[in-house]
Parts: structure tokens; C-alpha cells; sequence
């Protein structure tokens, strides 16, 4: 089969939809596939379209729609799309779902932001990450903490240095964020966290592997975002067998369960700070989180994943095939 992934963010950065989209790329090529992956549709033809953000790559859906008309789409729902299009009344979010023959949802709690109507074709892919290349030696004179996130409000990346100001004194907590300012506004909010915060380092944009070498090396990942379609950095850290600190939003709940003791309010600096320091200063505390997380692990296994898109692919197919033999 012939795919073309359509994915606005540029398909080589390091944001999450250009993350998603290059690690669907390889499964599906390893199924098999030839698969072409851009920020727009290209002109050759497709057998199928898979494309993340139903806002933003409406156009890619519609033209896709109109010049072949009998072949599949699958649109991927971003966090933007579920948690602020959708409920914003979004025509071109709405009209590009209502085209899609599929719908894929990156965690389980989706399904409810999804219009009735449309749930019928939504697919549940959740997203993996690959373990850690090698054991990773934690930082003993410090309680580390890591935030990945790329400077966005949405994302509250600052959130986590804040909580580590309200913390005593004899706490050993370090708060390192790794991310690439995306909204100027937040250049001068970091810079002046990083130099007024004693316990804050910003390192700015890291390459992958440097990146998910911090996460790796860290005692706690905090995921702090307001919204999120999946949670690239959560799969990250489960992998790593490192503990995660999250934002009690339906992303998290889906992945680490609506009872898992570390989830915090959104925005809750001060419910994230005593977090730090009971993961800090109680170890049955901390493993109590590790064995969660350790129970989650397998839903970000590589196999699943890939299985769950050739499990969508074989779907399509066989609608197809019914299509045509009617």
C-alpha cells in the first residue's frame, strides 16, 4: 500500500505530531508499506491518507477526499483538535472527522471528546516509545526532575520550577526543562526562572537522544500540559522505568489510571510541590508510583502500537474489498 502521512508541524522537528508521525512512518514501512511523509499532500496518488490534526490538515483531507474519492482516511486527533476545536464548534475539525473513514485516538479517554456520531469510527493507538539503549545512571546528590516540553502556555512548562520555589530548604530537588521556545512571550518568563530559580535549569532544545538521556537519568518526569491528543514524553518515561508526575487531564488519566496518586490539578503549583517533596522524602511513596507505572508500561510497548496500525490497515482493506464486490 501506498501511505502518505500529512502532519502539519515539520515532519523532522521535535513536537510531538512530527514525533508520532515519523514513528508510524517506520512501523508501517517495516509492515511492509511505501510510505511518504510531509507537512502537506503531496501530488503522486495514494491508496491511503493518514493525517494528524483534523484542523490544521483539513485542506490535506478535503483535496485528498476530492481527487480520490475511494480511497481511505485516517485522521489522527490532536489534543488541540479534541480539547479546544471540537468544543469551539471547529468546521474544519468537524468536516475533516465527518470525512475520515477512520478515527485514531492516541489515549482511552478520547472517545468521550469525539461527537457521538462519530465514535463508531474512532480506533484506539496509543503511543510507544523504545526503552532506553542502556541503564542510565541517576544523579544521587540531587532529587532530579524533568519537564520536556517545548515553551507554549498550553503546555505549562514552568510549572514544575514553580512548585520547586515552595519547597524547604533541605529539599534536593532540580527541576531541568528541555524544550524550544514556540510563543516569544514565554523567551523572558524562562530566562528570568532560570535566573532568579537556584533550583531551574532550562537547556533549551535537545536532540532526541540527549533528551530521552535526561528523562532516562532523572528520578521523576513532570508532565504538566493543560492538554494533550497523547503524551509522547509520558511512553517516554514508563519505558525508562522513571516515575511520572502528571496533570490530571484525560491523556494522563487514560494512560496511568483515574486513581494513580500522582496526578495533580491542572495548574496546581502547590499541589505539584508537595508531590515533589513526598516523591522526594518518602520512599514507599515513590514506589508506590514506580509500581504503577510499572503496570503501565506494557501499553507503551512498540508491538502494540504497530500492531494496532496494522490492525487499522487490515480494517480499511477489508472495507475496500466489501466496497467493491457490492
Amino acid at each position: 500500500m501506498k501511505i502518505m502521512i500529512v502532519t502539519p508541524a515539520p515532519p523532522e522537528s521535535t513536537l510531538g505530531n512530527s514525533v508520532t508521525a515519523r514513528r508510524w512512518r517506520d512501523m508501517l514501512m517495516d509492515l511492509g508499506h511505501d510510505v511518504d511523509l510531509g507537512s502537506e499532500l503531496a501530488g503522486d496518488k495514494y491508496d491511503l491518507l493518514i493525517a494528524l490534526h483534523a484542523e490544521r490538515s483539513h485542506d490535506a483531507v478535503r483535496s485528498f477526499r476530492d481527487h480520490a474519492p475511494d480511497s481511505p482516511i485516517v485522521v489522527v486527533m490532536t489534543g488541540t483538535d479534541l480539547y479546544l476545536s471540537l468544543p469551539e464548534g471547529s468546521s474544519r475539525a468537524l468536516a475533516s472527522i465527518e470525512i475520515a473513514d477512520r478515527i485514531a485516538v492516541l489515549h482511552p479517554c478520547a472517545f468521550e471528546a469525539l461527537p457521538e456520531g462519530t465514535r463508531g469510527r474512532a480506533r484506539l493507538v496509543i503511543q510507544s516509545a523504545a526503552p532506553p539503549a542502556r541503564v542510565a545512571t541517576k544523579r544521587r546528590e540531587v532529587f532530579s526532575v524533568c519537564v520536556l516540553a517545548h515553551l507554549r502556555r498550553i503546555k505549562d512548562p514552568l510549572l514544575a520550577a514553580r512548585a520547586a520555589r515552595r519547597l524547604p530548604r533541605e529539599s534536593k530537588v532540580n527541576v531541568t526543562l528541555a524544550g524550544s521556545v514556540l510563543e516569544d512571550d514565554m523567551r523572558d518568563q524562562v530566562a528570568k526562572e532560570a535566573d532568579e530559580n537556584p533550583r531551574f535549569t532550562w537547556l533549551g532544545e535537545l536532540p532526541t537522544d540527549e533528551a530521552l538521556e535526561l528523562v532516562a537519568t532523572s528520578d521523576v518526569l513532570v508532565m504538566s500540559s493543560e492538554l494533550e491528543g497523547g503524551a509522547n514524553v509520558i511512553s517516554e518515561a514508563l519505558v525508562a522505568d522513571v516515575v511520572v508526575l502528571a496533570s490530571r487531564i484525560p491523556a494522563a488519566i487514560g494512560m496511568l489510571g483515574a486513581e494513580y496518586p500522582g496526578l495533580f490539578g491542572v495548574g496546581d503549583e502547590n499541589a505539584l510541590a508537595e508531590l515533589l517533596y513526598r516523591a522526594e522524602s518518602d520512599a514507599g511513596f515513590m514506589d508506590t508510583l514506580r509500581g504503577h507505572c510499572r503496570e503501565a508500561a506494557p501499553l507503551v510497548d512498540p508491538r502494540r502500537e504497530r500492531s494496532a496500525l496494522a490492525g487499522l490497515l487490515t480494517e480499511l482493506t477489508a472495507d475496500a474489498g466489501s466496497a467493491t464486490s457490492r
